[in-house]
């Protein structure tokens, strides 16, 4: 696990500024005030907001060292074009580092993506190809499969399912701000499972630095439901970097929780967050008051993959 978070290949940054890569990380460590929930003092409910990060999600991280390593490899060369599916945030991620370091970049996500994450897509270049949006993110992913069968060499396929550079990135960086950030305090880490990238790599992190930190997975607690970014793994394929039997728990979360804590949190405390951040944010706030009603301390630190502002077009923030 030795992947750090910078790029060999991007230009060298200008006298007292820095480059896009160097913008990657060290992402504030929020205390975000939850809607009708009040916890003691001695259990804290903490965030981690990714949306600072220059593509505006946690899927900077991967990306960039999906892209760093391949490129250091030969595999990823101006000639052979990064393909991969997509559900919107990870592909923004490889659209904006190809177009500051000159990679062009194709991409396979499902129709019904948020307008906002396609319009972001394309202004960066990339080369879009809407999928079946009842196939999901399943469904994204098994064209480029096909696409690689059909045309290898052709392409430099990321893989960010199965490319171990994505679970790296979060064990190089995501978990070793948390544990810096919280004094070495986090008891508990909650996040999502999509790539499950975020959860092992930063999951991995914080046990190295304390085997007792409880590690809870959150994911949809249906197979058709709305969160954007999150699988069902029970009836999804499954991400080979997915290991069940890492998470000390497993908590499952409806569309209409997250939905409502969304809207709370924007209408209620000013806080935009997106619709996986919401989801996360629902089984932390559960954690939190079962701390507190055991009277146990506890640091509880979640994982914000971004904000809202790529799905302000979505109904639910009308109610």
């Amino acid at each position: 696990m030795a992947l750090a978070l910078t790029m060999d290949a991007a230009p060298p940054a200008t006298s007292g500024g820095v480059n896009l890569a160097q913008q990657i990380g060290n992402t504030p460590l929020l205390d975000l005030p939850l809607p009708g929930t009040r916890l003691p003092q001695d259990v804290q409910l903490l965030a981690k907001a990714e949306w600072y990060n220059p593509g505006g999600s946690v899927k900077d991280r991967p990306a960039l060292a999906i892209m760093q390593q391949a490129i250091a490899s030969g595999a990823l060369r101006p000639e052979t074009p990064l393909v991969d599916s997509t559900s919107g945030n990870t592909g923004i991620a490889y659209a904006m580092i190809g177009a500051a370091l000159g990679y062009r970049v194709r991409l396979y996500l499902p129709e019904n993506a948020s307008p906002e994450r396609i319009a972001i897509l394309r202004a960066h270049g990339a080369k879009l190809v809407l999928t079946d949006p009842l196939e999901g993110s399943d469904g994204a992913l098994l064209a480029v499969r096909d696409l690689i069968a059909r045309e290898p060499g052709r392409w430099f396929y990321a893989d960010q399912y199965n490319n171990p550079a994505n679970v790296n990135a979060h064990y190089e960086t995501t978990g070793v701000e948390i544990w810096q950030q919280s004094g070495g305090a986090v008891t508990h880490l909650v996040a999502g499972l999509g790539t499950s990238g975020t959860f092992t790599g930063t999951g991995l992190r914080l046990r190295d630095y304390n085997p007792d930190v409880q590690l809870v997975s959150v994911q949809p607690e249906s197979p058709f439901h709305g969160l954007e970014g999150l699988k069902h793994m029970d009836s999804a394929i499954r991400p080979g970097l997915y290991d069940p039997a890492l998470a000390d728990r497993q908590l499952r979360v409806s569309t209409e929780a997250a939905h409502e804590l969304a809207r709370r949190l924007a209408r209620e405390e000013g806080w935009l967050v997106g619709i996986s951040a919401a989801a996360a944010l629902v089984a932390a706030r559960q954690i939190a008051l079962e701390q507190a009603d055991l009277g146990q301390p506890a640091v509880i630190v979640t994982i914000l993959p971004d904000s809202a502002h790529k799905y302000l077009s979505e109904s639910f923030w009308q109610v």
